[in-house]
């Protein structure tokens, strides 16, 4: 499935993963392929993803918003901490 992660300024990531694990408002959940859609807001945590080649990665967040669409996965988030 394809991932990006979009902050206001920047692209921070465009590829393909086997996986996103987000922290949601409600709690910490998994997206892997063939996920139903969804739009969830999500709150201050750590985006944990696993290119389909290379090693897992992270990056922390302050918040943002999830979309899952037909294996096509965005991450429109503010705040990102370095």
């Amino acid at each position: 499935m394809n991932l990006v992660i979009l902050t206001p300024d920047k692209e921070l990531f465009h590829g393909k993963v086997t996986s996103v694990n987000v922290p949601a408002i409600d709690g910490r959940f998994e997206v892997l392929k063939g996920h139903a859609p969804i739009v969830a807001a999500l709150g201050k945590g750590e985006v944990r993803y696993q290119p389909t080649k290379g090693e897992k990665k992270s990056l922390r967040i302050e918040n943002g918003f999830i979309e899952v669409l037909r294996n096509e996965v965005s991450l429109l988030v503010t705040g990102v901490v370095e």
